[in-house]
């Protein structure tokens, strides 16, 4: 895996890059992607590791994936990541979440490889209108938590859902869990 000083350079270079692609101002990305300015600025200036989350909104309001904002070098026509590169975020009760590879071009597309100790859960925030989330369970059991209802899901058992509202992975079981995850979104995700 690259430095940590190395990915949060990286962030930094593709944010301020993708806003300015757009045209968009630190006021227009702040009020798009419910961020702080202040929080962007320290972004685009490499002063703060952002979470999972925070950069879920940046990349949602700039209609890339969050693939194309932790991403080292430039894109190639066929690209292999190799372990040593994929960008994982450490979740708080010893999990992680492993971006595996993703894109933006045609489709918005992230795979994700999650583990999840005994008693941890994520929160994920709502996603632009559209997108879906498809995931299978490899090993332990998903406690998925989508508009109010939960849903357990198995080893071996998949499962495909409407990420365009808040939703939770939890591991309530004994046992660690590990999961492989799609996320697709439109292209052109409505205001």
């Amino acid at each position: 895996m690259p430095e940590p000083g190395t990915i949060t350079a990286a962030i930094a270079a593709n944010v301020r890059g993708q806003r300015a692609h757009r045209g968009m101002t630190l006021d227009e990305l702040a009020a798009r992607s419910n961020v702080s300015r202040g929080m962007l600025v320290q972004i685009e200036q490499g002063r703060t590791n952002p979470s999972v989350n925070t950069l879920t909104r940046i990349a949602d309001a700039l209609g890339v994936t969050l693939a194309r904002l932790v991403e080292v070098a430039d894109t190639p026509v066929v690209r292999i990541v190799h372990e040593s590169e994929v960008v994982t975020f450490e979740q708080p009760g010893g999990g992680s979440a492993r971006l595996l590879v993703g894109t933006d071009a045609p489709a918005i597309l992230e795979l994700w490889d999650w583990r999840l100790a005994p008693g941890e859960h994520h929160d994920g925030d709502a996603h632009p209108a559209g997108t879906r989330e498809m995931l299978t369970v490899l090993e332990g059991r998903l406690t998925l938590g989508v508009y109010g209802r939960s849903h357990v899901v198995g080893t071996g058992d998949a499962v495909v859902f409407s990420a365009d509202r808040p939703h939770r992975y939890a591991n309530e079981g004994d046992a660690p869990l590990r999961f492989v995850m799609v996320v697709t979104e439109p292209r052109d995700p409505s205001p």
